[in-house]
Formats: C-alpha cells, structure tokens, sequence
C-alpha cells in the first residue's frame, strides 16, 4: 500500500505540473491546507490552543500571494508577499487577546509555526512550475521536475536498503529505525537519478543537479528528523492516516517542507530566468 500511494502521488504530481501550473498549483494549495489542520490537531492539547480556523486561512493567504506575485517583473509587487506576514502576525495578537486562552504567546508561536513550516516551502514550488521557467524535459520546468523524482527516489531508497540491511542506527535518540545504510543506500540510488537527469537535460550543467541531489539528501533527511521530533514530542506514531501506507500529510511531505526553501533560493540564484 506504501508503494501504491507513493506512486500514486509521485504520477499526480507529475500529471498536473505537465497539465497546467494552475493546476499544480492547486493540489499544493490542498495539500498545504490540509497540512495546517492535521498540523493545529495534533498541537492542540488541554493547555494549548493554536488558532486553528485563522492558522488555516492565513496559510491560504499566504499561499496564494507567494505562489501569484512573489517574482513579477514589476518590484513593487515584492510589497506584498513581504508585509502580509507582519500584518497577519499583529492581527493574531488582536485575535489571541479575545480569546482568553491559557499560554497566548504560545498559542500565537504554534500558529505561526504552521503557516511557515507547511504553507510558504510549498507555495515557493508553485513558482517553480510557472510557465516563464524554463521546460526543456517533455514540456516539464525540468529542475522542479527533478527535485520530485530526486526526493522520492532518495525516500524509496532509504527505506529499501535500511530495511534490507539497515544495522547501524543513525539518529537514534529521535529516529529509532533510521540506519546509516539506508541514508547510504537512499544516496546511491539519489545519485544514480542525479546522473540520468544529466543525460536528459543538458542545458543544465551536472554540478547544479549534483547540488540538488545534495539539497535533497541532506535537507531531506533533516526534515523526517524534525518531524519524527515533532511526534515523538506528541507522543504519535502517524500525524494523520488521510495517506495509506504513509499516515497523513506531514509524514509524506516532511522532506518536502524542510528541502524547498532551499531548493527555491538556489533555483533563483543560479537558474532563474525570471529572478
């Protein structure tokens, strides 16, 4: 079940980036909403209260204004995406003091936490599939393109080898089952993926996919850890089950949520036509 949802996704990712980066775009803004709820759920406790509806919709917010307006010619459309998230921290203030909640400044921290750690890294990839970017693989913005295949194929290997061979525990303190053969093993395969894209995609030069196979690899590898801390902190095993085989949407696309920061800056630095 595992390898069927993963496939599952991997090909609707894939679909809608070929069909249209509006459509992309909005799987990511489902995803992206339906990570905020699963994410103020399993924060919510007796003594803490993030603002979940506000959470939800400032992410969607931010979603949208990033994924439409962050890079345009125009740099006065830079305001935007740069002073909504002072104005949506200040109007939280407002919110959390009629609220009357127990640990305010917490309930705000957890709320915030949600919006940047889920809505924003995906909102970055909705520029990278926008139609000014170069497609130069089957009609494909060939680098976003590459970071999924890099990013499931490095997960797939990880968790075949580490399960065939895994001995020698990694992170033990916060990733019991994480082992230094499978992060090895995740890394050949991520490499061996690298090397094709080379092939197919000459216009961009082997050390940019060998950085991003290094992105994905170490930022990738970070962002499970930090979410195996955010649970093992929650004492949970799954952060949903809306994903079979992957439990919900924090457990499929934590690598995901660490890893395009990154991604995207290099992208805009090196890459970009539209930077």
């Amino acid at each position: 079940m595992r390898t069927i949802t993963g496939f599952s996704m991997v090909f609707l990712i894939v679909f809608l980036m070929y069909l249209n980066p509006i459509a992309f775009a909005a799987l990511f803004l489902l995803i992206a909403l339906l990570g905020l709820w699963e994410f103020y759920s399993l924060t919510t406790t007796e003594t803490i209260s993030p603002q979940q509806i506000f959470g939800t919709v400032a992410g969607f917010m931010l979603f949208i204004v990033f994924s439409k307006t962050f890079i345009l010619s125009d740099g006065t459309s830079l305001l935007i995406p740069l002073f909504l998230p002072m104005v949506l921290l200040f109007l939280s203030f407002i919110i959390e003091i009629f609220r009357k909640q127990a640990n305010p400044f917490v309930n705000i921290a957890i709320t915030f936490l949600g919006v940047f750690y889920i809505a924003l890294p995906l909102s970055l990839l909705t520029i990278m599939a926008r139609p000014e970017v170069n497609r130069d693989l089957f009609g494909l913005p060939s680098f976003l393109f590459g970071f999924f295949i890099l990013t499931w194929a490095y997960d797939t290997g990880a968790y075949l080898a580490g399960k065939s061979f895994g001995k020698h525990k990694f992170f033990e303190r916060i990733s019991p089952k994480k082992t230094w053969e499978g992060i090895i093993g995740g890394l050949l395969v991520a490499a061996g993926i690298a090397t094709l894209f080379t092939i197919l995609v000459p216009a961009i030069e082997w050390y940019h996919w060998t950085a991003l196979m290094g992105m994905v690899v170490f930022f990738g590898t970070m962002g499970d850890l930090a979410e195996s801390m955010f649970k093992r902190s929650l004492s949970v095993k799954d952060s949903g089950n809306i994903l079979p085989g992957h439990g919900g949407i924090l457990d499929r696309f934590d690598s995901v949520f660490l890893s395009a920061p990154f991604v995207f800056l290099y992208f805009i630095l090196f890459l970009s036509t539209i930077a």
